[in-house]
């Protein structure tokens, strides 16, 4: 009987990303068929078969799709036949199987797509004074200035407990003196 390894998916207008984790996988067998029907078959590091087929929405280009296989997961760039945003992942309407999830780290709303990924217009932030490259110079002169001032404070101390000792002969001396 085989598993199937946890899947997730995020999705732009022209691709789909398929992102399989299964550690140490052997064996890796993908399938990628233009009317949209996506095969999976690998032995995970505990020998046992891993493996699932999926019916995607719409057709693909099997040409310009693109697989990776990493230590921990197996990538799958898959290039959509035709640039438009998938009310889902699968053909089937309902919900998907338990094994397959949403990739929240690569997910994009369609309506985010044109401004792009981190894209903040034409927002300048020179202006808003929040720290960053541009204050390492006063950071390196702040930090000049408390060790300069720990310098001096320890000259100081140094200097006061030299007079004390020279101090304490004296007064010593002076007790002695003294009927």
């Amino acid at each position: 009987m085989s598993r199937h390894p946890i899947t997730k998916w995020a999705q732009r207008s022209d691709r789909v990303f398929l992102t399989i984790e299964l550690p140490d996988a052997k064996d890796v067998k993908l399938n990628l068929k233009p009317e949209g029907n996506f095969n999976f078959s690998a032995k995970g590091s505990d020998d046992l078969l891993y493996e699932f087929d999926l019916e995607l929405f719409d057709a693909v280009n099997v040409e310009e799709s693109k697989a990776a296989v990493a230590p921990r997961t197996i990538c799958y760039l898959i290039k959509k036949a035709e640039s438009k945003w998938w009310p889902r992942l699968l053909k089937k309407e309902g919900k998907p199987p338990v094994f397959l999830k949403v990739d929240w780290d690569k997910w994009q709303d369609e309506d985010d797509e044109d401004v792009g990924f981190n894209d903040f217009g034409d927002m300048d932030f020179s202006k808003l004074d929040m720290g960053g490259a541009d204050d390492d110079d006063d950071i390196e002169d702040d930090e000049d200035e408390v060790a300069e001032s720990a310098n001096k404070d320890e000259g100081a101390k140094a200097e006061e407990s030299k007079a004390e000792e020279e101090a304490a002969p004296a007064a010593t001396a002076a007790e002695e003196v003294k009927p």
